[in-house]
């Protein structure tokens, strides 16, 4: 399938490791421009040097998205380093963060990275004539999971703003989706690391699997890459649930 990628200019927040890592790579293959940021320093450079084999333009920094303000800064930065934005793919996280300080800092990075990220890249979308917009959601946010935490309600927010956005955007011909992974793992990512710390919440969650295995983060990146593409021209105002089938409620 043609995904009609070549020469779109992606921005991704957040990308040296797992699902943005693998977005980057998948873009990159596509024929695409990409700007990205990470705190860690030495895994930006990686996958600065490893994007570029790909031929296509890279800025990448090592950033720590804290400061929205300068996060903005960031964006603007980075649109005019590619020349422009096609794509704007909202990935950063808390990642799961307790306790009352971090409802804050989740309601920051998760939440407001959206909005704000979105407001200030919203020229270059709509100068494109054909802008799309991932924010990233989970399936925590469509079902009871665990107990009461601020990851799960912004995500639910997330869902929400997206939806009232894409109805907004669709005259700008700005189409804006959103995608909820279900349990994910990769090496260094929250699964793992539960795996280790708390193993009978990690072997309960892999019996509760249909399909008998985790997410791979390149089952969530392929999913973003179409949803990105041309071959999606029709869809938005969706949200994709990636999740092998883990949730069980029936979406009408």
């Amino acid at each position: 399938m043609e995904l009609g990628l070549r020469g779109k200019k992606v921005i991704i927040n957040g990308g040296s490791r797992g699902i943005g890592r693998a977005a980057l790579e998948l873009f990159a293959q596509e024929g695409c421009d990409v700007a990205f940021f990470s705190r860690d320093a030495k895994r930006v450079d990686e996958t600065v040097t490893q994007l570029t084999a790909a031929g296509g333009k890279v800025f990448g920094e090592a950033f720590d998205m804290n400061d929205i303000a300068a996060y903005q800064a960031w964006l603007a930065k980075a649109a005019e380093k590619l020349g422009g934005c096609d794509i704007f793919i909202h990935n950063a996280s808390s990642s799961g963060a307790q306790g009352t300080t971090d409802w804050d800092l989740t309601y920051k990075l998760d939440m407001l990275g959206a909005v704000r990220g979105c407001e200030t890249l919203e020229p270059f979308l709509e100068a494109s004539g054909a802008g799309s917009v991932i924010l990233m959601s989970s399936t925590a946010a469509l079902e009871t999971f665990i107990y009461p935490q601020a990851f799960n309600a912004i995500k639910s927010a997330i869902i929400t703003y997206g939806k009232q956005l894409s109805q907004l955007w669709a005259a700008k011909n700005i189409r804006v989706n959103m995608l909820s992974p279900g349990p994910v793992a990769y090496p260094g990512g929250n699964w793992s690391m539960i795996k280790e710390a708390v193993p009978e919440l990690y072997n309960k969650t892999l019996s509760e699997m249909p399909l008998g295995r985790f997410g791979a983060v390149e089952d969530v990146a392929n999913a973003m890459v179409f949803l990105s593409s041309s071959a999606a021209s029709y869809i938005t105002g969706a949200n994709l649930v990636i999740d092998g089938g883990y949730t069980k409620r029936v979406q009408f």
